[in-house]
């Protein structure tokens, strides 16, 4: 039996209605939102969930997952687990608009979509990951102070929730650049190292070799020094494989983190006691303390009468600490919908 992933058919978001302002006050000739709205009757609306209608669907494709996992048995202190993967993405919209009250400024509306996210391991067939969650559209607010935005709010089973919240940018035609990340840990109070200091972390993180054998490293079938030291390599040779002979017609752009590096205010993890315990060594049993992540939603042009291809690319880093390090935990894909 299939797992439902969306709301029911009938479940609509509908606010008990409050008094406004202008109920209590005379506001005639003031000129208020619903004016505009009046106003605007009859114009072409955008569509309410904004770039978030293009992820509705189902979406199945293959990625890398790259984990750094605390290892108790010895005093060896960490276990790299670097997977190739099988990913199944169901979006579901949410009927309705979703009501915010606020006191500080004027009420919002916010809306969304479910997500049902499921990954396994490609050479075994073993689950590795299932992440239920809501994205929303945000509209602009005065107080705080903060542009259009989206949200993405996710349960994950390890733990650890989180609440990313970042930017939309749109792009017709041209190139995509998808920038290069990596996995190399370090120390905490200092500054994460660029992709050009891989050889001299790796004297140290010697999993980081796969040169160099190790009983404290899974390295799945495929996967190669290249895509260890780039993971984001994965997608950039999964995009240039699609646009073979065609070319992008339109690209959404979700770029989300938990701290405050896109929007300025809210935010940010939350995990078990287990997970954050505060004993010695610092950063618990693996604290998730940050996550980022850039969705590509993808189209790209048809050719031979075959219509377009709808794809959906994502770099995702949930930094995990344990013993005084930052260990990069990071997640990549490419999807197609269905």
């Amino acid at each position: 039996m299939t797992a439902r992933t969306e709301t029911d058919p009938d479940f609509t978001f509908a606010g008990l209605a409050t008094p406004d302002v202008g109920d209590l006050h005379d506001t005639a000739g003031a000129g208020d939102a619903g004016d505009a709205g009046r106003a605007e009757a009859g114009t072409a609306k955008p569509h309410p969930l904004g770039a978030l209608a293009g992820l509705l669907g189902t979406w199945k494709g293959h990625g890398f997952n790259a984990i750094w996992r605390p290892h108790r048995a010895t005093q060896h202190d960490r276990f790299l687990e670097l997977n190739r993967t099988d990913e199944t993405l169901v979006f579901s919209r949410i009927n309705g608009a979703i009501p915010n009250r606020g006191l500080a400024m004027h009420d919002i509306e916010m809306h969304g979509v479910t997500y049902m996210q499921q990954i396994s391991e490609s050479s075994t067939g073993a689950g590795l990951h299932i992440e239920p969650g809501i994205w929303a559209k945000v509209p602009a607010t005065a107080d705080p102070h903060e542009p259009d935005s989206v949200v993405r709010m996710a349960s994950i089973p390890h733990g650890t929730v989180i609440l990313a919240q970042g930017i939309v940018s749109l792009q017709q035609g041209g190139t995509l650049h998808i920038p290069d990340n990596n996995i190399l840990p370090f120390f905490f109070g200092q500054a994460a190292p660029a992709n050009t200091q891989f050889h001299n972390v790796a004297a140290t993180f010697e999993e980081l070799d796969l040169a160099r054998p190790t009983p404290f490293r899974f390295t799945a079938p495929g996967v190669t020094h290249a895509v260890v030291k780039n993971p984001n390599s994965v997608l950039q040779a999964a995009l240039r494989s699609a646009l073979q002979g065609t070319s992008l017609k339109h690209v959404a752009t979700l770029h989300v983190a938990t701290d405050h590096s896109v929007i300025k205010a809210g935010g940010g993890t939350a995990n078990t006691a287990f997970l954050a315990t505060s004993s010695s060594p610092p950063g618990g049993n693996a604290l998730a303390a940050r996550a980022e992540a850039t969705f590509w939603i993808e189209t790209i042009a048809g050719t031979g009468g075959r219509p377009d291809t709808h794809q959906l690319q994502y770099t995702q880093l949930v930094m995990l600490d344990f013993n005084g390090i930052h260990w990069p935990h990071v997640t990549v894909g490419t999807l197609v919908r269905q």
